[in-house]
């Protein structure tokens, strides 16, 4: 097999990259900012003064930093992009004009899937960060209908205080298992208050490790971040197959 270097290229084989938000908490196995979290290799650019505070305000200066960062990854080589902040959503539609590669920068976009799957009459339960910026602005910049955005049941951790002392002020530490209980009990909460729920999604890029248990406890799928990576990684890196008829 004869192979062609691309130009400029001096490392091959991360089909997917991550922009990675200026955040400096403790990402364990299962998050998207953990590189163990795969089976396949990934390329992690992370980007100065893209920080929680600034994507929560929907902040239009963010543009530039975020396509310094997609240029970066693509001229690497990538051949798809995401994020690891739902909180991305703000930017994707404009992001997506400009490249020639796919951008999937946030977990949120996976609202129109996971609505086909479970019916029009049922709703799909979000966990995220924060449930005071989740706005219709960042539903807006990924394309989600009006009716869509009604059809979606919003609960946050910005009142988990291990969750914020840990995320959002930075101190350092985290307790997996205080986490892992909070967002069951907002899982929970969900249901209990909508019995038509019929999807979970786990919109922060810190809380795919805790989809098993939200799964085991309400008995229903549960979709996050490594969810939709996963899938896109299987549509730009086809399976080759092997075996018997």
């Amino acid at each position: 097999m004869v192979y062609t270097a691309k130009p400029g290229q001096v490392s091959y084989g991360e089909a997917i990259g991550i922009v990675l938000i200026e955040n400096y908490a403790p990402f364990i196995p299962g998050d998207t900012a953990n590189a163990t979290t795969y089976t396949y290799p990934v390329r992690f650019c992370p980007v100065k003064g893209v920080t929680p505070e600034r994507l929560f305000a929907h902040d239009p200066q963010l543009l530039p930093l975020l396509a310094e960062a997609v240029t970066e990854l693509q001229q690497a080589g990538v051949r798809a992009v995401t994020g690891d902040c739902g909180f991305l959503a703000a930017y994707q539609g404009e992001l997506s004009e400009h490249f020639g590669i796919p951008l999937f920068l946030s977990s949120l976009m996976q609202i129109p899937f996971i609505s086909s799957l479970i019916g029009r009459k049922r709703k799909i339960g979000i966990i995220t960060a924060n449930a005071g910026a989740l706005t219709k602005e960042v539903f807006n910049g990924i394309g989600i209908s009006k009716n869509l955005q009604n059809r979606t049941a919003v609960i946050g951790l910005e009142d988990s205080d291990h969750f914020v002392s840990a995320v959002f002020e930075e101190n350092g530490f985290l307790d997996s298992s205080i986490v892992e209980r909070d967002v069951v009990e907002r899982a929970l909460h969900l249901k209990n208050r909508y019995p038509e729920l019929g999807a979970i999604l786990l919109e922060c890029s810190l809380l795919p490790p805790y989809g098993r248990a939200v799964n085991n406890a309400v008995g229903l799928p549960v979709f996050d971040y490594i969810t939709m990576i996963d899938y896109v990684c299987s549509a730009v890196v086809k399976k080759r197959y092997t075996g018997e008829m």
